[in-house]
């Protein structure tokens, strides 16, 4: 499988991804940790990607959506952004009933 349809594949079967350096419990830069914890106050699961652990994935994400830095959040299958958008919804109440809506349908 290209690793562009490996990515979509992810991201069209879970309502939320991020891909991130490290994981939600060990992050391996702060915009990744910032960005984890944000999900995490959201009370919902959501998947992720340690894209430190997949070359490929690291390499090729940026061309996906166009979107050049890391982390990268979807929610239903659409990029919704990096670390700063993603706090910046928290902040405004927006990003967990986003999750809400896209988990719970």
């Amino acid at each position: 499988m290209d690793v562009l349809d490996k990515i979509k594949e992810q991201v069209e079967t879970n309502p939320v991804i991020i891909y991130m350096k490290g994981t939600p419990q060990m992050p391996q830069c702060g915009f990744s940790m910032r960005a984890a914890e944000a999900l995490k106050q959201c009370g919902y699961e959501f998947a992720y990607v340690n894209i430190l652990m997949d070359p490929e994935i690291f390499q090729n994400l940026p061309r996906y959506a166009d979107w050049p830095t890391f982390p990268q959040l979807y929610i239903k299958g659409e990029l919704v952004g990096g670390c700063d958008i993603t706090l910046e919804m928290a902040e405004k109440g927006e990003l967990q009933s986003m999750i809400k809506q896209a988990v719970e349908g």
